[in-house]
């Protein structure tokens, strides 16, 4: 089913993606990326100096100036996704998604300037830190405080599962900055590469985004100055974290929507090429049916989500919204890219090929943003009228 959200300033940013995923995304990238655990910074550099990232930062802080037209960067992870670099698409979301917006929504014009220029360029990685081995979907049970002190605050604790956590340069750190668990208890705190007590952890081995580099952190008294508190007002933090969710689950539900897509692009140039018994993998009934049942629920996938884009660029996507599109796109994806694994036989299970790489990194999918369950929660509570 064609889509129609795109415009010619949408197909024509395509052509400048496509042209960087062939100079920078190639096979010998990607399993650079996945031996090294990481994206490594000339990449990043050259994305940033491509226009792929910083695309909601404005014109004024060296941006694109997208702040509402998400579609842009729905292109990005379309393309990405599609070369097989599931990796890189990652760590272009942790910036833009993730840590970017919390700057450019929510930061002071101080912060703004000293930081966004170089997060546009790739030159400051970010990240965001929020879970911790003891709090992962309830975030107010986390236990890093951030110690009022002269000047600023003294931060100790730890986090862990932070994506660019190895490789970032600024982190948006979540913290408790008040006694209880109120709401006005937690802050958002800047914290920056190379401060003393600051410590990136061990890189944590995954089944999937073996590129995009996981690591835990740690803080022991780690002085912050009051300039990098996130807007300058204490307490706010959680308020904070729930003004920018709709987009990280949105950006979640995209990346889904693209991956099962890419997989069933892949599932049927395979069984086009590939024979067994003298015919066409394709030409089997049993094939035939699957791929039917995967390329109708892309095309429902695709609608649900391009309806979520347009809510998101009129400010109209809720929370609630946002939690039933990041489950229900994470499932189908899932379902998508499992009979996509089956289609491809033995070969499925290969990491040399895409649609296995895909299907390992889908299986977090379903986990960060929020559980599914956890979505479903949400879901269920607007419905029964419950908060």
């Amino acid at each position: 089913m064609e889509r129609d959200i795109y415009d010619e300033d949408h197909e024509a940013f395509r052509g400048l993606v496509k042209d960087f995923i062939g100079r920078y995304v190639t096979n010998e990238a990607i399993e650079r990326w996945n031996a090294e655990g990481e994206i490594d910074r000339a990449t990043m550099l050259a994305a940033g100096e491509a226009g792929l990232i910083g695309l909601s930062v404005p014109e004024e802080f060296g941006g694109a100036g997208m702040l509402q037209d998400y579609r842009f960067r729905t292109v990005v992870m379309e393309e990405v996704i599609a070369a097989g670099a599931g990796s890189l698409a990652g760590a272009f979301g942790i910036q833009d998604d993730l840590a970017v917006p919390y700057l450019v929504h929510m930061g002071t014009q101080e912060q703004k300037a000293k930081w966004l220029p170089r997060m546009a360029t790739g030159e400051v990685i970010g990240a965001l830190a929020m879970t911790e081995p003891g709090a992962g979907s309830d975030l107010r049970g986390i236990k890093t405080t951030a110690k009022k002190v002269d000047g600023g605050y003294l931060v100790n604790g730890a986090k862990t599962f932070i994506s660019s956590g190895k490789t970032a340069d600024l982190v948006v750190t979540f913290v408790k900055t008040g006694e209880g668990n109120r709401p006005d208890a937690f802050s958002l705190v800047l914290i920056e590469n190379g401060m003393e007590g600051f410590e990136h952890g061990k890189k944590l081995h995954k089944m999937g985004f073996q590129g995009h580099d996981t690591a835990e952190l740690s803080f022991t008294d780690v002085f912050v100055p009051e300039e990098n508190l996130i807007g300058g007002t204490e307490g706010m933090g959680f308020v904070q974290l729930m003004m920018n969710l709709p987009l990280e689950r949105l950006s979640i539900a995209v990346a889904a929507a693209a991956a099962a897509q890419a997989g069933y692009d892949w599932t049927v140039a395979y069984t086009k090429d590939r024979e067994a018994f003298g015919e066409r993998i394709i030409d089997f009934q049993n094939t035939r049916f699957t791929i039917a049942d995967m390329s109708a629920t892309v095309d429902a996938l695709w609608a649900y989500v391009d309806r979520a884009l347009l809510a998101y660029k009129d400010k109209k996507l809720s929370a609630e919204e946002a939690a039933k599109i990041k489950f229900w796109a994470t499932e189908r994806e899932w379902e998508v890219l499992d009979a996509g694994v089956q289609l491809h036989g033995g070969y499925g299970y290969i990491t040399e090929y895409p649609i296995a790489r895909a299907f390992l990194d889908a299986r977090v999918h379903r986990i960060y943003g929020g559980t599914n369950e956890i979505m479903r929660d949400i879901v269920s509570r607007q419905i029964a009228g419950k908060r």
